[in-house]
């Protein structure tokens, strides 16, 4: 049994990783994969380089900038391409769209969350740089990192829409479990436009362990299509896995399994291929963040021939006859 270092950036990837791990696709083809641990950006970056981790589930965002001064980080292939979030006000907010945002406060938490909500915000008229609306982030991040302050990355842990609650902030976008929490505490919960977006578990890795291990990479990559595709096609043994185990965003009942599921299973790519639309958008937030990232094509930090390979040989279609 081959082991494999896969840490995640984000503990709401656990809701798909949990269901692939226990589905036994991963032992199916050898490998015993370490999932459950969180990293940070700098530690991703310095793992990726020196070979102590394999491939990391994220860090969507500063690769551009550090492809540019020489890293060969890459990405082999993406399972969500798009954010689906709520907007949270208070229930007494005259606030009933995001017209109504102008000159109000919006609270996040977070690098590419925020970074996410400045791009969305933008796309929809208003400009943070124009002051149309201000953004105030939980978090403390240094301006072009994308990790808090050494010691604040447990600060402030009021859930985003207990800031709204609270009246520090105006508003906030929610994706589920937390829409619905917000919801079910009497939030005023609107629907909105997805966002196109790089999101959930990128498969991140550095083209130096994929040159050196291209046996294993193919056999990481069947196991996780197959995790997905029985994720896909087992419902209620899937919904059963993620209501015991995902608990890292709060205990969640029956109905809120449902909702979640039914978003992932939805979104979920089961060829692992990126969309355009959501790598214009992410560049646009690297290039925010780090503007070296413009010394790069962002086409250039992805690799899809190995999954190409795999869809070619029509591995994928025959998990789903």
């Amino acid at each position: 049994m081959d082991h494999v270092s896969f840490p995640y950036r984000a503990s709401a990837h656990l809701s798909v990783l949990h269901v692939i791990a226990e589905s036994g696709s991963w032992e199916k083809y050898g490998i015993e994969v370490e999932y459950d641990r969180h990293i940070s950006s700098t530690e991703s970056h310095k793992g990726i380089t020196s070979g102590g981790v394999d491939f990391v589930g994220g860090n969507h965002v500063s690769p551009y900038g550090h492809v540019a001064r020489g890293s060969d980080w890459m990405y082999l292939g993406q399972t969500i391409n798009v954010v689906k979030h709520r907007l949270c006000v208070r229930p007494d907010s005259e606030i009933s769209g995001l017209s109504d945002l102008r000159e109000t406060k919006i609270g996040t938490r977070g690098s590419h969350p925020a970074l996410n909500d400045w791009l969305f915000l933008k796309q929809n008229g208003l400009d943070v740089d124009r002051d149309d609306i201000e953004i105030i982030n939980q978090l403390n991040i240094p301006k072009g990192e994308m990790d808090a302050v050494p010691g604040q990355e447990g600060a402030n842990r009021m859930e985003k829409w207990q800031w709204v609650q609270s009246g520090e902030v105006d508003a906030t976008l929610l994706t589920p479990p937390k829409s619905l929490q917000a919801e079910a505490a009497g939030m005023k919960i609107i629907e909105i436009e997805p966002l196109p977006m790089i999101h959930f578990t990128t498969l991140s890795t550095s083209r130096k362990f994929v040159e050196g291990h291209p046996e294993l990479v193919e056999r990481f990559l069947k196991g996780l299509l197959e995790g997905i595709a029985f994720f896909k096609r087992e419902p209620e043994k899937t919904k059963k896995i993620i209501k015991q185990r995902h608990t890292s965003e709060g205990q969640m009942d029956d109905a809120a399994v449902d909702i979640v599921y039914g978003e992932l299973a939805e979104a979920l790519e089961p060829k692992l291929y990126p969309t355009m639309a959501a790598i214009e958008n992410v560049y646009q937030e690297a290039l925010r963040q780090d503007p070296e990232a413009a010394r790069i094509n962002p086409l250039s930090v992805w690799d899809l021939h190995y999954i190409k390979k795999l869809d070619d040989s029509g591995f994928v279609d025959a998990l789903y006859e």
